[in-house]
């Protein structure tokens, strides 16, 4: 999964539009639309860790979901994941090991 793949699916999950979202973290929507389409790897660092940040984790919990997206799974909110990679609680539908019901 492609950073922007993730980070699209972050901002879903917080329920906010896009534009709503780019408010939140201080970004033109335009530059957030850009970044969506064209890829993070090609945006400005500080853009970056602006998303990173109005999303509630570090670049470095983006990366960690990013080379370990083979692994993740999109489960059920009433499922209780354990083991599950340093990152925010509100990222629930994203986990890389062990899932229960």
């Amino acid at each position: 999964m492609k950073r922007a793949e993730v980070i699209r699916k972050l901002i879903d999950e917080t329920g906010l539009n896009t534009k709503a979202f780019a408010k939140k973290a201080g970004l033109p929507y335009t530059t957030l639309r850009s970044m969506l389409e064209r890829g993070m790897s090609k945006s400005a660092v500080e853009n970056v860790i602006k998303v990173c940040g109005a999303l509630g984790i570090a670049v470095e919990d983006m990366e960690q979901m990013v080379n370990t997206a083979h692994a993740v799974l999109f489960v059920h909110p009433e499922t209780t994941i354990t083991n599950k990679p340093n990152i925010d609680k509100g990222l629930s539908s994203l986990c890389c090991l062990t899932v229960t019901r």
